[in-house]
C-alpha cells in the first residue's frame, strides 16, 4: 500500500513540469513573434489591396455603320496598323463622290468668273476708246462752231448794207445753227459712254468678287472632299498599339454606333506596373523612391522588386462616380485608402512578362 501512495504522488509532478515548459515555450515565441512584428511594423507598410495595372487602348471606331469584316479574335496578338474591322464603304462613297462633284462645279465657276471678268475688262477698254474718240470729234466740232460762227458773223455785218444775198446769210445761220447742235449731240453722247464707262468698271469689279467666291467656294468643296476620304479611311478599324485582345463583343453584321467601345487591346510593349491602396494611417512614412518587395498570388514564393513611383493627389473615393459627401448629420469616419503607383525595378524578371492586368499582389513597403 505504502508503493501506491508514492506513485499517485509522483505522476502528478511531472505532467506539471511539461505544462510548464510548454506554457513557456509558448510565452517565448509569443513574445519573440509580437517583438518580430513589431519591429517589422515599424520598418515595413503592407497591404494587400493592390492589383497590377497596365496600359490598355480601347478600339472605338470612329463613325457608324455595319460590320463587314471582324478579322481577330478573343486574346489574339496584333501589331500596330494591324486590320481589325471593317465598316460598310458603300454611303461613304456616294458623299466622296458627291464632294467630288461640288468640287468640280466650283472649280468650273472661277473659270466662267474670270472668263466673265476678261470680258469686262476688254469692254471697259473698248468704252474708253469710245469716249477718246468722241471727245476727239468734239473738238473737232468746236472748231467746225466757232469757223461757222465766224462766217455768220461776216454774213451779218454784210447784210446791213446788201454786199450779200439774204440765201447766203441764211446758209451761214444755218451752218452755225447745225454746227451748234452737233457739238451738242457729241457732248451728250460723250456723257453716255461715260456712262457705261463706269458701268462697265462696276461690273468688272462685281465680276473680280465673284472670282474671290468661287475661289473661297473651291476651299470649301476641297474640305468637303477631304472630311469625306478621311470618314472613309474610318471604315477600316486598325491596332492603336502592339497588343493582346481582349474579348471581342462584336459580330460581322452587328450595326455600331461611333464612339462605342466593343474591345480592348492591352499594349505588350509597355510595362506593368501595381497600384497598391494603402490606409491614409499607413500614409505618413511613404516616400517616393523607396524599396517594395511585391508578392502575386499567381506565384507564390516569388518576390518581384519594386519601388515606390508616385502618390496619388486624392483618395480612391474621391474618384467614384458619386463620391462621399459627408455633410451630413449622420457621420460615421471611414478610414480612407491613397492610391499609391509602384513599379518594377528589374525588367529582366523573367516572370514579369506573365503578369496579368487586374491580378492581386501583396505590397511591402520598405520604409528604411
Amino acid at each position: 500500500m505504502a508503493t501506491t501512495t508514492v506513485t499517485q504522488t509522483e505522476t502528478p509532478k511531472k505532467k506539471s513540469k511539461v505544462f510548464i515548459i510548454v506554457l513557456v515555450l509558448l510565452v517565448a515565441f509569443g513574445a519573440w513573434f509580437g517583438l518580430t512584428k513589431y519591429n517589422h511594423a515599424q520598418h515595413h507598410e503592407e497591404t494587400e489591396d493592390a492589383q497590377v495595372e497596365a496600359n490598355i487602348s480601347p478600339v472605338i471606331p470612329r463613325i457608324s455603320g455595319y460590320v463587314t469584316q471582324l478579322r481577330v479574335k478573343d486574346n489574339q496578338f496584333v501589331k500596330k496598323g494591324d486590320t481589325i474591322m471593317v465598316l460598310d464603304d458603300r454611303d461613304l462613297r456616294l458623299k466622296l463622290e458627291e464632294a467630288e462633284a461640288a468640287l468640280a462645279t466650283a472649280q468650273s465657276n472661277l473659270g466662267a468668273a474670270r472668263a466673265t471678268t476678261t470680258a469686262a475688262q476688254s469692254n471697259i477698254a473698248t468704252s474708253r476708246a469710245g469716249v477718246s474718240t468722241i471727245d476727239a470729234q468734239i473738238e473737232a466740232a468746236k472748231v467746225n462752231v466757232w469757223r461757222t460762227a465766224q462766217d455768220y458773223n461776216r454774213f451779218a455785218n454784210l447784210i446791213k448794207d446788201h454786199s450779200v444775198t439774204q440765201q447766203q446769210y441764211e446758209q451761214a445761220q444755218a451752218a452755225k445753227e447745225s454746227a451748234e447742235k452737233q457739238l451738242n449731240i457729241l457732248q451728250q453722247q460723250r456723257n453716255q459712254a461715260s456712262t457705261q464707262t463706269s458701268g462697265v468698271a462696276t461690273q468688272s469689279n462685281a465680276t473680280s468678287q465673284q472670282i474671290n467666291i468661287a475661289a473661297s467656294t473651291i476651299k470649301q468643296k476641297q474640305v468637303d472632299v477631304e472630311n469625306a476620304k478621311l470618314n472613309l479611311s474610318y471604315t477600316v478599324v486598325t491596332a492603336p498599339e502592339d497588343g493582346m485582345v481582349s474579348k471581342v463583343n462584336v459580330q460581322e453584321g452587328q450595326f455600331v454606333q461611333a464612339g462605342q467601345s466593343f474591345f480592348s487591346i492591352v499594349r505588350n510593349n509597355d510595362p506593368v506596373w501595381v497600384v497598391a491602396n494603402f490606409k491614409e494611417t499607413q500614409f505618413n512614412k511613404m516616400k517616393v523612391g523607396q524599396k517594395v518587395t511585391i508578392h502575386a498570388d499567381a506565384f507564390p514564393g516569388h518576390d518581384f522588386e519594386a519601388k515606390v513611383s508616385s502618390f496619388s493627389p486624392a483618395t480612391g473615393a474621391r474618384f467614384a462616380l458619386l463620391p462621399p459627401d459627408n455633410a451630413s448629420g449622420n457621420f460615421v469616419k471611414v478610414v480612407q485608402r491613397l492610391p499609391v503607383k509602384i513599379e518594377f525595378a528589374n525588367p529582366n524578371d523573367p516572370l514579369l512578362k506573365q503578369l496579368r492586368a487586374g491580378m492581386n499582389v501583396n505590397v511591402d513597403v520598405h520604409l528604411d
